[in-house]
């Protein structure tokens, strides 16, 4: 089959990697794809909000699967154009992408699934939202319930700083149209992880569970990011809590779409907080593969994933189409230096030709172009370097050894990857 990835950053690389893997293949192309990406699939200069460029692509191509990468697209109704021109498309309709575009929306539809969450309030009106913090104390988060590239939730230590942020989100704007709203919710206690698990509405596949690393600094500290790195399997799910996932979340989800006539054919990615006991609290939905999750998750899939995507599209997902690979994952996300505040770009990108032809490595190209015919940076998530190993601590080693080849002018990364799987033990 011919595919058609729509992105242009370190998810969709590793998707494009995958896909033109798999056995069902005949090729790839990305719209409008990166450098990186070159080596495993045609480029097409077509951008993610050109809805009517990419339906007309997809149609002249004759493409036989459009798989849609980010999110903003899925929420401007990118997958119901497609299948509107006849066309299979793996990613949710504009309706389902409301899960992750309106974080209102998502906690609304939680409280109506009984999937359990945090207590939460929402509010329009920044003089309402300041007065409710007035109420009560301890730590708080803030939400913009917009789209705001994986930066609009900030947790706050007290409601002194959670009323500067809403000040910040709503009044001084600082994610655009996306703070006209926010989520004001109480803080869950616990520790992280990511399942994406892949749907056709009825029928669920979840991948291996995975972890990534939001904010900037060394200990889970600073400023949230996009995502610093990830890794998997993440040994906080286990049989036993991945069981209560799917009684108490995914399933429940699933049958709130049904009851709501929401067609959902894509990813349903769930953040999620197990606290002490092992049961899992949602944090947040979003409607398309994580990044940098992704990056860790796909190179783990055993089996044909762009036949299961094309299948879930179409409405047939067999549940048991894929399964997992033994050994771990970790990915190292190289940003500019500034990220996710201010940074430059244009910077040479060196050593790459070094981690070139392994099997155990692979460099996921995010925010890199092309320049007088070397590689520069273009992005504050510049690279992601993904590696793996026999198990979690093989894996870090690998990446850090890996990485240590690549230069480029203010260079930054964090150097504690997977360090919590780490202080499990060696059985990792």
């Amino acid at each position: 089959m011919k595919v058609l990835v729509v992105g242009s950053g370190g998810r969709e690389h590793a998707l494009v990697w995958c896909l033109a893997r798999c056995p069902s293949v005949t090729s790839v192309m990305a719209a409008p794809g990166n450098v990186g990406m070159a080596d495993d699939g045609e480029l097409k200069q077509v951008a993610v909000d050109d809805l009517d460029g990419l339906a007309s692509l997809a149609r002249e191509e004759a493409v036989d699967l459009v798989v849609v990468g980010p999110e903003l697209p899925l929420t401007l109704g990118l997958a119901d154009r497609i299948r509107g021109v006849g066309i299979p498309c793996f990613g949710p309709g504009a309706e389902g992408a409301r899960l992750e575009g309106s974080k209102v929306w998502a906690k609304d539809l939680m409280s109506r699934a009984g999937i359990p969450t945090s207590a939460y309030q929402t509010f329009t009106d920044s003089g309402r939202a300041l007065a409710y913090l007035e109420e009560g104390e301890g730590p708080i988060v803030v939400k913009a319930s917009g789209l705001a590239a994986g930066k609009g939730s900030i947790v706050c230590s007290d409601r002194q700083e959670a009323k500067e942020i809403v000040r910040a989100i709503m009044e001084e704007r600082r994610f655009g149209e996306a703070g006209e709203s926010v989520v004001i919710e109480e803080k869950l206690e616990g520790e992280e992880a990511s399942i994406l698990a892949l749907t056709d509405g009825r029928n669920l596949l979840p991948l291996v569970p995975s972890q990534d690393h939001k904010p900037v600094g060394a200990g889970d500290t600073g400023l949230n990011t996009g995502g610093m790195g990830a890794y998997a399997p993440a040994p906080v799910i286990t049989d036993e809590v991945m069981e209560k996932v799917d009684t108490r979340v995914m399933r429940p989800l699933l049958d709130t779409f049904s009851r709501e006539g929401i067609d959902y054919r894509g990813v349903i990615y769930a953040g999620l907080m197990i606290d002490a006991e092992g049961d899992p609290w949602v944090i947040e939905f979003n409607c398309r593969f994580g990044d940098p999750e992704s990056q860790v998750v796909l190179p783990l899939v055993e089996g044909d994933l762009a036949q299961a995507l094309l299948d879930a599209a179409n409405g047939n997902l067999d549940p048991e189409a894929l399964s997992i690979g033994r050994g771990s994952a970790v990915c190292v996300v190289l940003a500019s230096g500034g990220y996710p505040d201010a940074y430059e770009k244009g910077f040479p990108i060196r050593g790459l030709e070094k981690c070139a032809g392994r099997e155990d490595l692979i460099v996921f190209h995010a925010g890199t172009a092309e320049r007088e015919g070397e590689i520069v940076t273009a992005g504050g998530r510049v690279l992601g370097v993904a590696a793996l190993g026999e198990d979690i601590a093989a894996a870090v080693d690998r990446a850090y050894d890996g990485l240590a080849a690549i230069t480029f002018e203010g260079i930054y990364y964090r150097p504690d990857i997977a360090w919590r799987a780490l202080e499990r033990g060696p059985e990792n």
